[in-house]
């Protein structure tokens, strides 16, 4: 098991669960008799290890289904190939629940280049291969084979961002609505506790599972809908025929999640139809409090003690989660199609409590690695028109210009970071989750600014300006590289006023839609006169439900309808190898990419040079840039790795990886 470092620079202990097995929900059959339970009201399948955590979905819907009296088992990482798993806790008296754990099964399981992953971050000891490809449907099929017609309800992001015909970028190809392949009866969308309590008190009153067609949050199949607001998806089988089909499709999709609309879509498939009902309500803030002062024990169940815990609980362990959904909305990002574009901001008391509790570990060394979210500074809705009529469906709220109706004051966060500050056994209080730095302009009161770079980051700050070209940025939904480069420059001024030192480090996505080979090279030029090279690179990776992935499969923007390039294949790996130049084994495909670029100003001994014209030996080191000239020296490896030797020696409250699990920006 990979080990991140410490606030002392050291690897930290493997820790045994300081809890007994009574204080988690049951996983076995004696572990429900300790608890009295003859019978499990609910049994949750999960495709993650057992983590008692609140940033675990199974832990959240667990936890709330007890606090309403509900009994449930969990299942975790079920051996899908035989039936031994699925019955030792026997048969629920109310109902199945699956889900295939905090990522999709298939991200989980491969990376953007399709190639299997050595390590699963959400099972014990970090072993992959616990759970099956498509986990959600082959657990439900299990499910189906044991125990026949019994309630069965799907849900988490697997589910969620599948529930209608979707772009499979692994089959490369569009396949149903998860309800169908998964012959479940309920799908919850979303976050599903307010959808997951009205579908367990239906069914505690006796309702059967194929009446409770009509709850928000829920999607079910349907024969003959019964309902008039409806939007009227294009089919399954046209959206699996005609790329067009499927932008038009994605664009009315992307208008779906707002609560304030009464509307359900429809999608036929076959000679049926897949039904959304329309979104719950957000959380109320009592009740967003409510969910963190469930009993969880915020430790991974003792049955894993042995191989060393869950690496996943590393990276959360010690944050703080604030807030929920974002009004953002990148194009490459699902997170408003999932949570949804409400901002949803828990209480100052209620995080003071929790990190009070967080500081009394054992473990705790004074370090809260994180207060946020999907964007750490969205505190409050966008504006106040959302609060009684949702979103707007003509525009954004921040790209490609910000709404002059947006609500842009950090004062709640900033009082809240106050206040944790000043608690005992606080040393310092990090912000890791992401920074909105166009919506950080907006505020005329730089209080919160000048605190951040103050108090709230260590050496290095990660923002997302995610490229360079205007063009690009522009069919990922963020704004111009100008306002990137005014926020940098204003950091730079409270940083020397500050005496700091510190440094902002950028963050690209090579690869997306939208990125011809020319925005490439400029964003490998950008890096170039960097001089340092960003330590986070992500090439663009086509998931379940966002709108790049629609512009990736169709070759459309589907909320603009115009034709967009999509860079595939080799021209993908060359612009990956662009934005890392400096490594050896990247040299023919940076060639390849400037010379089709007709950039072959950039190969030589030029002061402005990416690359030589030759790698001279087979021997030679990596390089950064062309160092056979003096000139081109000055710009080398050296210096640039010197200086990021530098700001990571500061930066040591980060997690593996330096990155939190669920980057939202």
């Amino acid at each position: 098991m990979k080990k991140s470092l410490n606030d002392s620079g050291q690897k930290p202990r493997i820790e045994k669960s300081r809890r007994e097995n009574k204080d988690f929900l049951p996983m076995t059959k004696s572990e429900m008799r300790t608890q009295g339970i003859s019978q499990c009201d609910f049994i949750l399948v999960t495709g993650d290890a057992y983590v008692d955590h609140p940033s675990f979905g199974a832990a959240i819907i667990g936890r709330v289904l007890q606090a309403k009296g509900f009994s449930v088992g969990i299942i975790a990482q079920p051996n899908w190939q035989e039936n031994a798993d699925f019955e030792k806790l026997g048969a629920p008296r109310l109902g199945f629940l699956v889900t295939a754990g905090n990522l999709d099964s298939m991200v989980n399981h491969f990376t953007v280049n399709k190639k299997r992953r050595r390590e699963d971050v959400y099972a014990p000891g970090g072993k992959a291969g616990l759970r099956p490809d498509r986990a959600t449907i082959v657990y439900c099929g299990k499910i189906r084979e044991v125990f026949g017609d019994v309630p069965l309800i799907i849900g988490g992001i697997e589910a969620s961002l599948r529930r209608f015909a979707h772009y499979d970028y692994w089959q490369e190809k569009v396949r149903r609505p998860i309800l169908f392949d998964s012959r479940a009866d309920l799908l919850i969308y979303g976050m599903g506790e307010l959808a997951m309590i009205e579908i367990a008190e239906g069914l505690n009153a006796g309702i059967p599972i194929d009446q409770l067609t009509h709850i928000k949050g829920t999607a079910v199949i349907s024969k003959e809908p019964e309902v008039e607001d409806t939007v009227m998806l294009p089919s399954t089988e046209a959206v699996m025929a005609d790329p067009l089909a499927y932008a038009k499709a994605t664009a009315l999709i992307y208008q779906s999640n707002n609560a304030h609309d009464p509307k359900t879509y429809l999608q036929p498939t076959g000679n049926r139809f897949l039904c959304q009902n329309p979104p719950q309500l957000p959380l109320s803030q009592e009740a967003f409090d409510a969910l963190y002062d469930l009993p969880f024990t915020y430790s991974w169940h003792p049955a894993y003690d042995e191989v060393g815990g869950v690496p996943g609980l590393e990276e959360v362990k010690f944050s703080i989660t604030a807030n929920r959904g974002c009004y953002g909305n990148c194009t490459f990002c699902a997170l408003a199609i999932h949570q949804g574009k409400y901002v949803q901001m828990r209480s100052r008391d209620s995080i003071v409590r929790e990190a009070s509790r967080m500081s009394k570990d054992p473990e705790f060394k004074g370090y809260i690695h994180d207060i946020g979210g999907p964007t750490a500074n969205f505190s409050h809705l966008a504006c106040k028109k959302q609060e009684t009529r949702g979103y707007c469906s003509n525009r954004e709220c921040l790209a490609p210009e910000p709404c002059k109706n947006i609500d842009p004051s950090h004062k709640p966060y900033l009082e809240t970071l106050r206040a944790v500050r000043k608690l005992p056994g606080i040393k310092k209080v990090f912000i890791r989750s992401g920074i909105r730095y166009d919506y950080m302009a907006l505020d005329k009161d730089k209080a919160f600014f000048r605190e951040l770079v103050e108090h709230h980051i260590s050496g290095q700050l990660r923002v997302a300006p995610e490229h360079v070209s205007d063009e690009v940025l522009r069919h990922m939904g963020k704004p111009a590289f100008k306002v990137y480069d005014n926020f940098a420059s204003q950091f730079k001024q409270i940083d020397e006023q500050l005496g700091k030192n510190q440094f902002v480090l950028p963050y690209f996505i090579t690869g997306h839609p939208g990125c011809s080979l020319q925005d490439a090279v400029k964003l490998a030029e950008y890096i170039r006169d960097m001089g340092f090279f960003p330590e986070q690179v992500q090439d663009f990776y086509p998931t379940p439900g966002s709108v790049a992935t629609a512009m990736y499969y169709t070759g459309v923007n589907p909320l603009t309808m115009e034709a967009v390039y999509v860079p595939k294949g080799r021209e993908k790996n060359m612009q990956r190898a662009l934005v890392q130049y400096n490594k050896r084994e990247n040299y023919l495909l940076v060639h390849e990419a400037l010379t089709k670029a007709y950039r072959q100003d950039l190969i030589g001994t030029g002061k402005k040079a990416l690359i030589p014209e030759k790698v001279k030996s087979a021997n030679r080191p990596a390089t950064q840039g062309n160092k056979s000239s003096k000139t081109s020296k000055t710009r080398s490896a050296k210096p640039a790795q010197a200086k990021q030797s530098k700001i990571n020696e500061k930066d040591k409250s980060r997690g593996k990886n330096g990155k939190k699990t669920n980057r939202i920006h």
